[in-house]
């Protein structure tokens, strides 16, 4: 899973990129707002058709390229070797009529020149990225951790994938019945086409996420323990919509340590599901939306039995989503056999020495990973003298 060369048109700051990548370690220094999580976003974009920072995709075009016909920017990736070898090319297209809210951005995927479907490119390159504000994984919205387990996911198995796309459209055709029903009335029964929906699509996904969630907890447990000294215990609970340890029509067996979503049938679950689903109808109905689901789902991180959202520090916030995109490099490699690009941004000023020096450790673990920082000094000169290093200004890089 090698990124061998990285070309941009018009995406951000970058007006024309071309950028060969080599193995194990490649750094980029400069100041701020010279371009470099521009890079690592870009990259991000190409692997998971998600960008992880812009609101809206039209903010990806650079501004040069607005007085172009038609607007657009060009992300191109060679990925693999030999037999494996591929080509990953995104374009995003400003189109001039656009919308209610604004420009309308068309997306065009070809792999190996062929066009594909955007679902079709997760998972040919995977990567996982690490950006100073992914401290919100710990302290922000339910919305964000569930964005989170649904990259990761889709980036191990295309089946997660298809079911998640799948869910979101059955839940988008349920809730639209659903206010119809409280406007204007009508035969709740109509609901049960999409109840069965909702449950056999939403079953592999609270199968898959009560998995990614045990696995994480265990190999995030062990990196954040190097990350603090051995002095703290992370944990991450996954917090399922329905729970079925709270659910008065609970069915489905205790499954003894493991999360019931382990241990029982597929078939079990979308039967419960579905009863769920039809004994909330009057609920969702008089909500106009539905109320349970895996759309609800959270993760809890916990530090020695406290809750790190309510009440860790910003430091523990931030220890604990790095340990735990380091876990999902583990994670992502135990289930594929590939370890992941690993993209870092900036992250090295805000450790300690401590954390610091776990962090080069883990580096060395990787078969390729590109960081981004304003001061070389945030590394040794061992490591730097093994790394690829770049200087980032305007949009442009030279050498170091």
């Amino acid at each position: 899973m090698r990124l061998n060369h990285l070309s941009l048109t018009n995406f951000r700051n970058y007006t024309r990129l071309e950028l060969s990548l080599p193995d194990r370690l490649t750094v980029f220094q400069g100041s701020n707002a010279q371009g470099k999580t521009n890079l690592l976003e870009a990259i991000h974009l190409l692997a998971t058709g998600r960008s992880p920072r812009a609101v809206a995709e039209r903010e990806l075009i650079n501004w040069l390229a607005l007085e172009g016909t038609p607007p657009y920017a060009r992300l191109m990736g060679e990925v693999g070797a030999g037999r494996d070898a591929q080509t990953l090319e995104l374009v995003l297209e400003l189109a001039r009529n656009g919308g209610a809210n604004g420009p309308v951005v068309r997306k065009q995927v070809h792999i190996n020149g062929v066009p594909k479907r955007g679902l079709d490119l997760v998972g040919r390159l995977r990567v996982v990225l690490f950006l100073p504000e992914d401290v919100s994984l710990v302290s922000g919205a339910p919305s964000e951790r569930r964005r989170y387990l649904d990259i990761a996911l889709c980036q191990i198995a295309p089946s997660y994938c298809r079911a998640l796309s799948e869910y979101q459209r059955v839940l988008a055709q349920r809730n639209a019945l659903l206010r119809r029903l409280r406007d204007e009335g009508g035969d709740p029964g109509q609901l049960a086409f999409w109840d069965g929906q909702m449950a056999e699509h939403g079953s592999v996904l609270l199968h898959r996420r009560a998995q990614a969630i045990s696995d994480l907890d265990r190999i995030a447990a062990d990196g954040h323990r190097n990350l603090t000294g051995g002095t703290e215990r992370l944990r991450l609970t996954y917090l399922p919509s329905p729970d079925p340890a709270r659910t008065a029509e609970h069915r489905m067996p205790a499954g003894g340590k493991d999360p019931a979503y382990l241990t029982t049938a597929r078939d079990e679950i979308i039967r419960w599901l579905s009863t769920l689903l039809v004994g909330m109808r009057g609920r969702d109905i008089a909500a106009g939306s539905s109320l349970i689901g895996p759309h609800r789902d959270d993760v809890a991180f916990s530090v020695e039995g406290h809750d790190l959202r309510a009440f860790g520090s910003r430091g523990q916030q931030r220890t604990a989503a790095l340990a735990l995109k380091l876990a999902e490099v583990q994670m992502m490699r135990k289930e594929t056999g590939d370890t992941p690009l690993l993209l870092l941004d900036d992250v090295m000023s805000e450790l300690d020495a401590t954390r610091r020096h776990t962090l080069l450790d883990a580096l060395a673990e990787v078969d390729q990973a590109l960081v981004t920082t304003t001061d070389w000094s945030d590394f040794t000169p061992e490591l730097l003298a093994q790394a690829r290093q770049w200087r980032v200004e305007g949009g442009t890089l030279n050498a170091a």
